[in-house]
């Protein structure tokens, strides 16, 4: 095989960065490919696969996270490889994996918290909301975390579906959460929480909001919850709803504000039109300064939120700040810093031949599970387009050579071993797993997997 014009042929040699689900419909679409012999490594951060569907997806939306099954399919394809507990940039190179491979897809999510940029905010008791998902749900990186939990309030800051599910955790009665596989410190922690009141706040109305009725409504049906929001939030904007989704959501937060409370064991106040201004505290959180909003309409005609003078403290010991989501940079790769992106034109990296995206490092932080199937279709629709023009590089870097330098890897069988070890404990207890939650345990299962099969 040859670069430059003329027709590529078969194999492909693909490394694909990232588990998540961009990463494994873009491997299951090019393994599926009439006509093409596709071979797909796939590198990943942590010793496991599935990106935010085991890290970030509520323990207690197992529906959801049953998206893996498809996942495992594409797992078990001929060609595919898994090579956990392995980091680009740190492990290998991004021009040393551009050297041994045709393609390169880069999936790797944008896991990096959009600051807030307002005083206090680096605080102890202020803390990105992905810390917290991460926390709760036994991701590696967050598993020593602490949030105390001791005060009375806590205050959510962002009106997404994250929020929600952040509100929603902090709120349900442990025993709810017993039986998902919330991470064993944080049901401890949940469990003696003195928490009483969450505050959510969003800067603008209810048609503005970024969560779905549908999460709204699942919240809102949690045992011994009140969801609470004062009618005139709920009325202030009821003509800006256009669209669907927006008047779902005026409506349902109508309803909602026509609740009386009754008396739940905790509540979760939905704030509108407030945004922080300051959180307050010397050597820690103990409040929030908030600005009231006003909704302006621009000449496009978009809404914005505008802080008028009048202002109010709020106390709390417990600020998440769930506002969106960047990505981060891979050394090598051409990055997009104003939107926190991999900088490309529909999955094609700018100025590298042969390097891809998809996902939220591709587009931002936007869509469900399931835009990223169409995300990367639309990235592999390239790839090929470019392999069928001649326009990849033969590699120069035999991937084995490149795989045998690396230092501990996890194999597919090694995240195998896992998974199992993981279920057989849920099992005990009623539960679908108990998660190991430090990279070195998740590292010394796999290594006795991959002892096991030496000895045999």
């Amino acid at each position: 095989m040859t670069s430059g014009p003329g027709r590529q042929t078969s194999p492909l040699h693909v490394a694909i960065v990232g588990s998540g689900p961009a990463a494994f419909y873009a491997a299951g679409q090019l393994l599926a490919e009439p006509g093409v012999s596709a071979t797909i490594d796939m590198f990943e951060r942590l010793p496991t696969p599935w990106g935010l569907v085991r890290s970030g997806v509520a323990p207690d939306h197992p529906r959801i996270k049953s998206v893996s099954r498809v996942f495992e399919q594409t797992a078990a394809r001929p060609g595919f490889r898994f090579h956990g507990n392995v980091e680009i940039g740190i492990d290998v190179s991004a021009e040393r994996l551009a050297a041994a491979y045709h393609a390169v897809i880069y999936a790797v999510g944008a896991a990096a918290d959009r600051p807030l940029e307002v005083p206090g905010e680096h605080l102890p008791g202020s803390h990105p909301a992905a810390e917290f998902v991460g926390w709760y749900n036994g991701h590696p990186d967050h598993a020593e975390r602490s949030f105390d939990l001791s005060h009375r309030r806590a205050v959510v800051i962002g009106n997404g579906n994250v929020a929600l599910d952040v509100a929603r955790m902090l709120a349900v009665a442990p025993k709810q959460l017993a039986v998902t596989d919330t991470a064993d410190h944080a049901l401890v922690a949940l469990h003696e929480s003195a928490i009483e009141e969450i505050v959510v706040l969003g800067r603008r109305g209810p048609a503005q909001a970024a969560f779905t009725a549908a999460e709204l409504s699942e919240l809102a049906a949690c045992p011994d919850v009140d969801v609470v929001i004062h009618p005139a939030d709920a009325a202030v904007d009821q003509p800006s709803g256009d669209g669907a989704g927006a008047r779902a959501n005026v409506e349902l937060v109508q309803e909602l504000a026509l609740r009386p409370p009754t008396g739940a064991r905790r509540r979760v106040v939905l704030r509108f039109l407030a945004s922080p201004q300051a959180i307050l505290g010397e050597n820690r959180v103990d409040g929030l300064r908030i600005a009231h909003n006003r909704l302006v309409r621009s000449r496009s005609g978009a809404l914005t939120a505008h802080e008028t003078a009048r202002t109010e403290d709020l106390e709390t010991g417990l600020v998440l700040r769930s506002i969106g989501y960047r990505g981060t940079p891979i050394p090598g790769v051409p990055f997009d810093v104003a939107r926190g992106t991999i900088a490309n034109d529909g999955g094609r990296v700018r100025g590298v031949v042969g390097a891809y995206t998809a996902g939220w490092i591709k587009r931002g932080a936007s869509g469900i599970i399931g835009t990223n199937k169409r995300c990367a279709r639309e990235t592999v629709a390239a790839l090929l387009e470019d392999h069928a023009a001649g326009c990849l590089a033969q590699p120069s870097v035999d991937p084995a050579e490149l795989l045998a330098a690396l230092g501990e890897t996890v194999d597919y069988d090694g995240w195998l071993a896992i998974d199992e070890h993981e279920r057989a404990r849920g099992r005990q207890q009623g539960r679908p797993r108990v998660k190991l939650v430090r990279r070195r345990d998740l590292l010394d299962r796999a290594r006795r997997c991959n002892e096991g099969r030496s000895a045999a």
